[in-house]
């Protein structure tokens, strides 16, 4: 393989890895050091700058000294936690094995089309979630199955609009919206022991708590820049949640 050509695929494979870290909710710090892992096995020095919607990578061959730099969008942002840890695995395999980047990229492929738990039980057990958190407050079984149909309607109604590539921000407030409407149906008709539980907890499925925890991270790592966007995403997230539930509220006279 000629040189410039392997650069560019040495580039492209840690651009790749980078960008589904960010989209998969890895922290900055945790982006920049797997991905100089990796750098360091294949022969490169690296410069990385992580935003919230670029990676930005500056090679060094330790062959034959030539500095080279490219850029990539990252993935759009949610939650794989098992693609962040695949990779992480991977990070310290390609260390121990002294992988090729024909294997990085192998690897890389394989953990993209690994299987995600199947939409109808990820919707159940969100379900189960905040009905839990509405036993957990003191509320009955009844208010536990308000709870539970109304953050299970309006979690599917989630998954159509993010299909159809909705503004994320007013796809949160339609679906905090959606779910405080069913659940304050029951408030309104005095429908269960204590359906106001079951109102204030249909809704926390959708806190953003990875960005509020990636915010978190960043600031104490020293990635302020990252970590304020993260916050403010955060606090955009959580505006959107309480714009839904004052909606529902305002519809209810509540």
């Amino acid at each position: 393989m000629k040189q410039p050509k392997q650069n560019t695929v040495v580039s492209d494979c840690l651009l790749e890895i980078g960008s589904l870290l960010m989209g998969s909710g890895a922290s900055t710090n945790r982006i920049k050091v797997t991905i100089e892992r990796i750098a360091e096995t294949l022969g490169y020095e690296t410069e990385i700058l992580v935003t919230h919607k670029t990676v930005l990578l500056l090679l060094k061959n330790k062959k034959t000294g030539k500095v080279f730099n490219r850029f990539k969008k990252t993935a759009p942002h949610g939650a794989n936690f098992k693609l962040v840890s695949g990779i992480s695995k991977m990070s310290w395999k390609v260390v121990e094995e002294q992988w090729t980047t024909d294997q990085v990229n192998q690897e890389i492929m394989r953990l993209q089309k690994a299987t995600r738990y199947p939409f109808l039980l990820t919707l159940f057990m969100v379900g189960l979630a905040d009905a839990a958190f509405c036993r957990l407050f003191g509320g009955a079984y009844v208010d536990m199955t308000i709870a539970f149909t109304a953050t299970c309607i309006a979690f599917y109604f989630r998954h159509l609009l993010l299909k159809k590539q909705f503004n994320f921000y007013l796809c949160t407030t339609i679906v905090s919206f959606t779910s405080c409407l069913i659940a304050g149906l029951a408030v309104y008709l005095n429908i269960g022991v204590q359906p106001n539980l079951a109102f204030a907890t249909c809704v926390l499925f959708l806190i953003p708590g990875i960005p509020l925890i990636n915010s978190f991270t960043d600031l104490i790592d020293g990635n302020v820049t990252n970590g304020l966007v993260r916050g403010i995403n955060a606090m955009l997230i959580a505006f959107s949640i309480a714009l839904g539930m004052l909606g529902s509220m305002y519809i209810y006279n509540f």
